[in-house]
């Protein structure tokens, strides 16, 4: 019978590890221009090194996206904003009546937004906007969330006071190269190609605007401490000669709630004890933190297999 029984065992593993092996994970992303894709890349590589689980990257308009993806099915993984994560979760805003079931295994980096302009635009505030072409980012993107909603904080309605478009930050330095465009907002890691493409345009000097004062109070008063003033550092860009004040928000990679707690773990795991990997594909791996992986810093609630981790590494998730 041990014998039928060890048999029985070692067929059963057999079967069982090549399929979880076949098992291919979709991880959502962001746009080909912005911070999520590359660090989407990274991700998948450390999954197939140290955890052994193939992932497919798929760039996307961005967080929202993200999360509507999931709640259909169609990702496993994905990169989001806490913002859009919080409405997401509770059913609000852009997900009115369909709350998503998403966790988080873990937080990553701060978002920033950017407003984007070029020298000769007649853009020097926020309140400069009005009557002028501007992109709030991608239809479904964490960008088109806060560029809104710092718009709404000044009094300027997206949808009257400015010539909208919804472009991804790569169109949109394009299209403001072009001259189609007087401005865009993008909400994404420091650099953000995209917008350090910009800057290095012969002919053309890139101009950052400083919004942090107009908008900051009034966005957190509105929708809650989810918003954090952050500051580009001089230098960031080429040509950007000084500190810009601005709004960030934090990002977190999130599962589905339904994936297995060993699952959620060796994703967890592997991720951050090989995050220096994520910090060679992009300069914001390198604020990947335990110390940020604290109670409510995520806004959604971790998922058990990422509460397991942590908690071995010291904290007290729950």
């Amino acid at each position: 019978m041990k014998r039928l029984l060890s048999l029985a065992t070692a067929l059963l593993v057999a079967v069982s590890a090549p399929v979880f092996a076949q098992k291919s994970f979709s991880i959502v992303t962001g746009t080909t221009g912005g911070v999520y894709f590359p660090l989407g890349g990274g991700l998948a590589q450390i999954l197939q090194k140290h955890a052994g689980i193939n992932a497919n990257v798929e760039a996307t308009a961005g967080s929202a996206e993200n999360f509507f993806r999931l709640a259909k099915g169609q990702a496993d993984i994905g990169f989001g904003q806490t913002d859009a994560a919080w409405d997401a979760v509770n059913g609000l805003d852009k997900f009115t009546g369909n709350k998503v079931g998403a966790r988080a295994l873990m937080v990553l980096y701060p978002n920033t937004m950017h407003l984007v302009t070029i020298e000769g635009s007649g853009i020097n505030s926020i309140h400069d906007l009005r009557g002028k072409r501007v992109s709030t980012g991608p239809a479904n993107s964490a960008t088109e969330i806060m560029a809104i909603r710092a718009l709404l904080a000044v009094g300027i309605d997206p949808d009257k006071d400015i010539k909208r478009e919804r472009l991804s930050p790569a169109e949109s330095t394009r299209a403001v190269r072009d001259r189609q465009l007087d401005a865009y907002w993008f909400v994404g890691g420091i650099p953000t190609p995209a917008i350090t493409d910009l800057a290095a345009t012969p002919g053309i000097r890139m101009r950052l605007i400083e919004y942090q004062k107009d908008v900051l109070e009034n966005m957190v008063k509105r929708t809650g401490p989810i918003y954090v003033p952050i500051t580009i550092p001089a230098k960031s860009y080429p040509g950007q000669e000084g500190n810009v004040g601005a709004v960030a928000v934090w990002n977190i990679l999130f599962v589905r709630e339904d994936m297995p707690v060993e699952v959620a773990y060796n994703i967890t795991r592997a991720t951050f004890q090989h995050r220096a990997d994520l910090a060679a594909v992009h300069p914001e791996g390198k604020n990947i933190d335990l110390k940020w992986q604290v109670p409510g810093a995520a806004v959604i609630p971790f998922h058990p297999g990422a509460v397991k981790f942590f908690n071995e590494q010291g904290l007290k998730l729950k």
